[in-house]
């Protein structure tokens, strides 16, 4: 996923005081995205593999990618940490070069994976280093989002971060903004429901689960039937993250406690705790 500072059009305005999530809503937040990445709700530091999606390497608690530049902006934070020579020093010219042409190839990158799943399972820089870009590039980003939307409830700001790792926060037809503003545009009327919370969309007031079922909807069309053709089989194959918040929603999960049920990737119901 590659991050850009592009400020994005979107079409809603606060229509009331801003709510960031708890540290307890946002341990569940992520710990909901690290099951449909990593397929449970632990933090996998030491997680490295191609998984032939035109993107490269993708590795560590976020993903990140050889390919889409914040593999290489984890690689940067840690030289800082490390002052500058570590075992990572030797992919530096690839990763340069990748970082220009956002490619997917991974020649020169031999050993790479061996060296990410070393240091993610034992150094205490390296993982402080993704847990920064990480919060930084995604999570950060997600909740100014969710700010510009207006959105009150837990359940939205956390879709909007796992759209956030999954899409990216660039101006590509795929990515997170691109999603908001395709929602947005289909409200022409106000509409009402029972969340408690109201967006101000085009004008109208529009209940914030009504726009997260519409959002919902949308982000999952775009999974089936990506812009970027070389992404498709691996989206097509994780449309249970959707369905996960789907679910959420259905059973009117809108504010977190201490506890959530979700659907796991197998859709077998699953308790995600902060």
């Amino acid at each position: 996923m590659k991050f850009t500072a592009t400020a994005l059009g979107l079409l809603a305005t606060i229509a009331t005081t801003n709510a960031a999530m708890s540290a307890c809503s946002k341990k569940i937040a992520l710990g909901l995205t690290n099951i449909y990445e990593n397929g449970d709700t632990a933090f996998h530091y030491d997680y490295c593999e191609n998984l032939k999606d035109g993107r490269g390497y993708t590795a560590g608690i976020a993903g990140f990618c050889t390919g889409t530049s914040d593999a290489w902006v984890v690689l940067q934070e840690y030289h800082k940490m490390t002052g500058g020579k570590d075992a990572f020093s030797k992919y530096d010219a690839v990763m340069k070069k990748l970082d220009q042409s956002n490619s997917g190839s991974v020649s020169g990158l031999d050993g790479y994976c061996s060296v990410w799943g070393k240091l993610g399972k034992s150094d205490a820089k390296f993982r402080a280093a993704q847990d920064k870009v990480r919060d930084e590039m995604y999570f950060d980003p997600s909740q100014k989002l969710a700010d510009k939307l207006g959105a009150q409830l837990d359940v939205t700001r956390a879709q909007l971060y796992d759209t956030t790792i999954q899409h990216g926060d660039g101006s590509d037809p795929d990515s997170v903004g691109a999603l908001i503003k395709k929602t947005s545009a289909s409200f022409k009327a106000d509409a009402k429901g029972s969340s408690g919370s109201t967006l101000k969309i085009n004008g109208h007031n529009v209940d914030e689960i009504v726009w997260l079922t519409k959002f919902l909807q949308v982000r999952m069309d775009d999974l089936k039937n990506p812009h970027n053709k070389e992404t498709q089989e691996e989206w097509a194959d994780s449309i249970t993250r959707v369905k996960s918040y789907q679910y959420v929603v259905a059973q009117k999960q809108y504010k977190w406690g201490s506890s959530i049920k979700a659907l796991d990737n197998d859709g077998k119901t699953t308790t995600v705790k902060c």
